[in-house]
């Protein structure tokens, strides 16, 4: 008999613990999860996506006794990361928090396009917000992979981005972190014809922080982020800006 794969408990390494900016439109708490794929050197999430230590674990525990204690103030609950689908047992933690009443968005990078889309089929997500790296050209450096850009594969990341174009079950964004260093007018043009008629597109500015990943990067002036989103506009109506003063 073939032994059972063991599934590792979901990894929650933060919480924030109301947030009116995480969930379109609803209060909600933000659960990180730990580890990710990608090495995005712009990543202000650092301790999350290398789990270095100085993040401490959360316990089942703790974290369905405080959303059970929050249900008369939260909505719902952002499942964040790092990148929560590198997590098998995501769809039954997810469960579990739908059970209690909440909403639940998922943020994800688009690299497991399978559960992606069980995710959408079987109502266990009511929003998500995925991560497009940079143009397709450029995808591999802005992700980390600048020392084996040949191994780097957009295959996945592009099937997710065609399950949200796709279908009509939930509501979806699509966001950029525009780093001056890594983005251009053309990126922003090429990314566009990308995602042709999506719902919505976020271009978020650059904020640099002691968690980042990597350091030396800086932001674009907020005139330059608002030409690039009328950059995006004629295929993608809805275009805002995110941490632009």
């Amino acid at each position: 008999m073939t032994k059972k794969a063991e599934v590792i408990p979901i990894l929650i390494l933060g919480l924030t613990k109301t947030t009116l900016l995480d969930y379109p439109g609803h209060v909600a708490a933000a659960l990180f999860t730990g580890g990710c794929n990608f090495r995005c050197p712009f990543c202000h999430n650092r301790d999350i996506v290398l789990k270095t230590g100085q993040a401490v674990p959360f316990t089942d525990e703790e974290i369905f006794s405080f959303l059970a204690k929050r249900r008369s103030v939260l909505e719902g609950v952002c499942i964040t990361g790092g990148e929560p689908t590198l997590h098998d047992d995501l769809p039954d933690f997810i469960g579990r928090i739908k059970k209690m009443g909440y909403l639940v968005k998922l943020d994800t990078n688009g690299t497991n396009p399978d559960m992606l889309a069980s995710l959408i089929n079987t109502g266990l997500i009511d929003y998500c917000a995925m991560d497009l790296k940079n143009a397709p050209q450029k995808y591999a450096v802005t992700s980390g992979f600048s020392g084996a850009a040949e191994s780097f594969r957009l295959s996945a990341v592009n099937k997710s981005v065609h399950t949200l174009l796709s279908q009509q079950k939930i509501p979806y964004e699509f966001r950029t972190t525009v780093v001056k260093e890594l983005h251009c007018a053309e990126d922003m043009l090429s990314i566009s014809r990308w995602i042709a008629g999506a719902n919505a597109y976020f271009l978020q500015s650059y904020v640099d922080s002691a968690g980042v990943l990597c350091s030396g990067y800086h932001a674009h002036t907020a005139e330059t982020l608002r030409a690039f989103a009328d950059l995006c506009r004629p295929l993608i109506p809805s275009v805002a800006l995110r941490n632009c003063s």
